[in-house]
């Protein structure tokens, strides 16, 4: 082989076919332990909303919500939960997970993904002891913060541990895991909660303090974890990375994928300052897609609003608690369909027919959910039983459609779209967003649902059609590409082509590699 060559084209696409390896027992048990955090995300995602409709919860903590509720008890009133306090208890958590990534970047680039790993599973334990021993608001918040700490190095390490370790050829189905224990986190905290709710007057503890369980496993799980070859390659391990990707892919024919890993690691080693460096043109297309619009359209789709109150959405609607909570164990089984379809067909189907074919899907069932509450609700009416139950046929359809697309996919393509010299800033950014747009949209959720009443649901109908015109003109189709090769999708593409050939370093880049090749050969 060369030394070098431009090898963003032809060589690295030679030899992307050279890899080997099977499926290890090894690399189960990092992807096992990988996707716990996912499930630490889910059951807080879950928990949350199923503890804030708990009216032991709500006597203990919020008195006035809880007056308010008994007060309009049968009838549908979008203002029931409105009150600002109770919405930081939810959000707080995604504050924090905003402030804390930027922390889990440097510690992920430093010191490894697996010490980012066991971090966040240290402070999500604490967290959730503090909170499931909560006696009043500011032990409940600071138990919150210190559960939002630990999602945020969670979810800073975990998706790009996933991607690193999976070979290219299925890192979509692997990377998915990620949302698959999401999913399968928020429809168990639904489940423990719709029991928890029957035990008064502790029930709301036991579903805040089951949290550790996730937390053990996940720091015992990150113990025994390898660390990826790429983050090794990078901190200057090579002998080791060598010696774990052989591990890993189960042979010790590992030449090609290694040299490929050593090629990225070198050109990642010359940015001193990856957040910079996102800004320039070679790097536009990550930067607006990957860091910028889909994690704040994954939050503007309006799923996360309605999973974190779909509890008080169906309250609202006239339904009991238990079988608010009920509607929810249903949601989130829809959720947990979404992942497992998106995880068999991403790799086959791609990435854009998954989210065009869902957002056509979304729309459809938001304006559904529009249409029956402008005709029926906020009159004090109750909702007669079959207009009850296609709300929830549109919305389980609406979940269903989120869960194999923007879902597990927001998380994937920003992962799989970084170069790795940008790629641990990159995943800070996506998750940043991600937390911003969620902690923001779950402070304002219930308040404009109480202004606009039916109306919010027109304005998210309205926000998907705009984020599925930007995938159709947008994203090229990623399936299949291995990581190191992305940077030919744009400029490929009919309209990056015109900002990355802007990026003076790139054609300097490339006549060095050139030189660099003849000297190989020679």
């Amino acid at each position: 082989m060369g030394g070098g060559g431009d090898f963003v084209g032809a060589e690295a696409a030679k030899r992307a076919e050279l890899y080997e390896g099977r499926i290890t027992g090894y690399f189960i048990l990092a992807c096992v332990v990988g996707s716990l955090g996912g499930s630490l995300f889910g059951y807080d995602l879950g928990l949350s909303s199923g503890v804030t409709a708990m009216d032991d919860f709500l006597k203990e903590f919020f008195p006035t919500v809880y007056r308010r509720k008994q007060a309009h008890r049968h009838e549908t009133d979008y203002c029931k939960y409105d009150n600002q306090v109770l919405t930081l208890f939810t959000s707080s958590l995604y504050f924090a997970a905003l402030v804390s990534t930027f922390g889990a970047s440097l510690v992920t680039r430093k010191y490894g993904r697996r010490t980012s790993i066991m971090s966040g599973a240290v402070s999500f334990f604490l967290g959730s002891a503090i909170n499931a021993g909560a006696v009043n608001i500011f032990m409940l918040i600071a138990g919150r913060i210190l559960l939002g700490f630990g999602i945020g190095f969670g979810n800073q390490a975990v998706p790009l541990y996933l991607s690193e370790i999976a070979p290219p050829r299925i890192r979509g189905a692997v990377n998915q895991l990620f949302q698959l224990t999401t999913v399968s986190g928020i429809l168990v905290a639904d489940v423990i909660n719709y029991f928890t709710e029957k035990l008064h007057p502790w029930g709301w503890r036991l579903s805040l303090g089951l949290a550790v369980v996730p937390a053990i496993l996940m720091f015992v799980g990150g113990a025994f974890l390898p660390e990826t070859p790429n983050s090794l390659v990078e901190q200057g391990k090579l002998e080791e990375a060598r010696r774990i990707l052989e591990k890993v892919r189960g042979t010790h024919r590992v030449d090609a994928e290694f040299e490929d890993l050593k090629e990225a690691s070198d050109a990642a080693r010359a940015v001193k300052h990856p957040f910079r460096n996102l800004l320039k043109p070679r790097n536009r297309p990550q930067l607006i897609i990957g860091a910028l619009a889909i994690p704040a359209f994954q939050q503007l789709s309006g799923m996360n609003s309605i999973l974190f109150y779909a509890p008080e959405i169906f309250q609202s609607l006239g339904m009991g608690s238990g079988a608010a909570l009920y509607s929810n164990i249903m949601s989130g089984s829809m959720l947990v369909i979404g992942a497992l379809v998106s995880i068999a067909v991403a790799d086959r189907l791609g990435r854009r027919f998954l989210f065009i074919e869902a957002g056509t899907q979304m729309i459809a069932s938001m304006i559904v959910v529009a249409v029956i509450l402008a005709l029926k609700i906020g009159n004090g009416e109750t909702i007669s039983r079959g207009l009850a139950a296609t709300l929830v046929i549109a919305i389980c359809a609406f979940v269903v459609s989120y869960g194999w697309s923007w879902g597990p996919l927001g998380w994937l393509v920003p992962s799989e779209i970084f170069p790795l010299e940008t790629r641990s800033a990159g995943q800070s950014i996506v998750v940043c967003v991600n937390m911003f747009f969620t902690a923001a949209i779950a402070q304002c959720f219930l308040a404009t649902l109480c202004h606009m009443k039916w109306g919010v649901f027109i304005l998210f109908a309205g926000l998907i059609v705009i984020m599925s015109l930007f995938i159709i003109l947008l994203l090229p189709e990623t399936k299949q590409v291995p990581i190191e090769e992305m940077s030919q999708l744009w400029q490929k593409h009919w309209y990056w082509k015109h900002i990355v050939s802007k990026d003076p370093d790139r054609t300097a880049q490339s006549q060095q590699r050139g030189k660099r090749a003849v000297a190989g050969e020679a």
